[in-house]
């Protein structure tokens, strides 16, 4: 991860209001200030999960399948056609930001990014402490579908780049269009946020009978016939239709929680393609942030570990904890070396980690996170159950295994934690994993 810049939140609270594009139902939304390291979260003002508001954050893991949108799920809430107000907090450089919303689709207001432009720039902006995180595209990453594609390049400016070809044919209205745009020096305000979601006219009578858009007439949908837009609506830009195109990258892009440095090509990619390439965009993130975190000091040294553990030789191991976030989250490290006793044995000739000594330490490292909360200090996090274990790829001597615990519940006796132990980018296994929480004279 290279960082480049200070985060940035706006600096008042803010709404926007109007109807979903798809679904038609009213819905205000309210951005608010959030603190730095924070990220873009939604919020269902109008669910609730366990006595609080539902809480989805813009991630592609949150992403559900979708027809012509993007949509967040998280249970039994949704937020959808969140694509047009995520590239207007991509374009204006925003990193943190709690959006709250009454309804299940966003407004979608003319169509196009520009409302969610204006009111965020009537919100101000505020400059934080910490510094804004990039993700650095290192290698070429593609997806594709049928003739459809979309690649992340390397690239020399210190900018995302999109170059994209919309085709569609060379007869009809739109024909093929091509555009460049350049997020450092391209101008995202008038060139790219204006431009509306378009409809082609012989698709409009599917759409009416999937449900989709049915209080729409052609005055607020961009509908192009077979003479350019019907209805009296004009095209804002000759090219509109590929400008929009960009408007949905950028914020489908978006859902890997930071800006990105590179080049992006596309040739037809919709939505789904653009989830792919985020999907992976989001993996080479967290590989690289992970070793970032590898390279720096650690925050709880072996020392400390074995003053939070238990576990001594030949059972301790983690050998250094890189980072904690409150009782949330905690990343680990175990450097695996042929001096291991177990490899002696597994196997003779072919060492191979045990897998049952890789959830081993992932339990060791969520007992370090539970020890966070100040109710658990002197407890022990004694191993109740596993859940949903899977071992992905062989772990041997020389492999430095990078693990990650998240809390999912902790109450005053269990802990419950999601971990995920990594091998550079790859991953090597996962659990999820219960315990009991008792006082150490009772161990």
């Amino acid at each position: 991860m290279v960082v480049s810049d200070k985060q940035k939140t706006i600096e008042r609270p803010t709404t926007l209001e109007g109807r979903g594009l798809f679904m038609g139902e009213k819905a205000t939304v309210k951005f608010l200030p959030a603190p730095q390291n924070h990220g873009i979260v939604f919020v269902r003002t109008d669910m609730s999960e366990g006595g609080e508001p539902v809480r989805i954050p813009a991630l592609v893991t949150h992403v559900t399948k979708r027809a012509r949108r993007t949509t967040l799920r998280r249970g039994a809430a949704s937020i959808e056609t969140c694509e047009h107000c995520l590239s207007a907090v991509a374009g204006l450089r925003i990193d943190n930001l709690i959006i709250e919303i009454t309804g299940p689709e966003l407004p979608g207001v003319d169509g196009s990014a520009q409302p969610y432009v204006d009111t965020l720039l009537e919100a101000g902006s505020v400059e934080q402490e910490s510094k804004k995180r990039t993700l650095v595209i290192t290698e070429p990453i593609t997806c594709e579908d049928g003739d459809a594609m979309i690649a992340a390049l390397p690239a020399d400016r210190s900018s995302m780049q999109v170059l994209y070809d919309l085709d569609y044919g060379s007869i009809g209205p739109i024909g093929k269009q091509l555009y460049a745009f350049n997020s450092e020096n391209g101008d995202y305000i008038h060139n790219i946020a204006p431009a509306r979601t378009f409809v082609l006219e012989a698709e409009v009578q599917a759409l009416r009978k999937a449900g989709l858009g049915a209080h729409l007439t052609p005055e607020e949908l961009l509908v192009i016939g077979s003479n350019g837009p019907i209805a009296g609506n004009a095209f804002r830009f000759e090219d509109e239709p590929v400008r929009h195109k960009i408007v949905d990258l950028i914020g489908d892009l978006y859902l890997i929680g930071c800006s990105i440095r590179g080049r992006i090509v596309a040739y037809k990619s919709g939505h789904a393609l653009n989830h792919q390439l985020a999907r992976k965009l989001l993996r080479l993130a967290e590989a690289q942030h992970r070793s970032t975190l590898v390279n720096r000091e650690g925050v709880v040294d072996i020392r400390k570990i074995q003053q939070i553990l238990p576990h001594r030789y030949p059972m301790l191991l983690i050998d250094r904890v890189l980072e904690i976030d409150g009782s949330r989250k905690a990343v680990g490290v175990k450097n695996v070396t042929v001096n291991e006793p177990y490899l002696q044995g597994h196997y003779p000739g072919t060492p191979i980690m045990p897998g049952v000594m890789i959830v081993e330490a992932m339990a060791q490292l969520s007992g370090v996170l539970l020890s966070q909360k100040l109710e658990h200090t002197g407890k022990l996090a004694v191993l109740l159950s596993m859940d949903r274990v899977k071992l992905r790829k062989a772990v041997t001597p020389g492999d430095q295994l990078v693990i990650e615990a998240e809390a999912i519940r902790v109450r005053t006796r269990t802990g419950h934690t999601r971990c995920k132990a990594f091998v550079g980018q790859h991953l090597a296994a996962e659990a999820e994993i219960k315990f009991m929480l008792v006082d150490a004279e009772q161990e």
